[in-house]
């Protein structure tokens, strides 16, 4: 009943699967919480403690209104309801509440601002890459002057 063969197997193969591997999976950082250092995430991640420091996430980054963070983050969508100081990479669509206070550099293919938002930024946007438009053009000309 209990302790059938079927049930084991079944609970063997499951056993191997990472918790990565769920679509579903969504970190959490509760408020309360602090965190210093550097963040890696494959799944979304819903911050509503404070993070110092950098975060790369494969997915979703929600701030919730209590959340923080302050440094940089490189995701594929955000949504931004606390507060958010830095540099923020986003390659699809960064959504900033009415609730929202961001204030740095901003890269994002699309945004949405909604009204009540404190939005003090220099933002870039179509297309986000590794490196800031000037950044790039700063390397291009040292290359042209080394091949000279």
């Amino acid at each position: 009943m209990f302790g059938s063969s079927k049930n084991k197997e079944t609970n063997s193969k499951n056993s191997g699967a990472s918790p990565a591997a769920n679509s579903m999976a969504l970190n959490s950082l509760v408020t309360g919480t602090t965190i210093e250092g550097q963040l890696e995430s494959e799944n979304d991640i819903r911050v509503d403690g404070k993070i110092k420091g950098s975060l790369n996430c494969k997915a979703k980054v929600i701030i919730g209104p209590s959340g923080k963070i302050d440094g940089n983050v490189t995701c594929v969508n955000a949504v931004i309801e606390g507060h958010f100081e830095g540099v923020i990479r986003v390659t699809e669509v960064l959504k900033i509440a009415g609730t929202a206070t961001v204030e740095g550099e901003v890269h994002t293919n699309k945004l949405q601002v909604d009204n009540g938002a404190v939005f003090n930024v220099s933002c870039t946007m179509g297309g986000v890459s590794g490196k800031s438009k000037k950044q790039a053009k700063v390397e291009s000309i040292a290359k042209e002057r080394v091949s000279a």
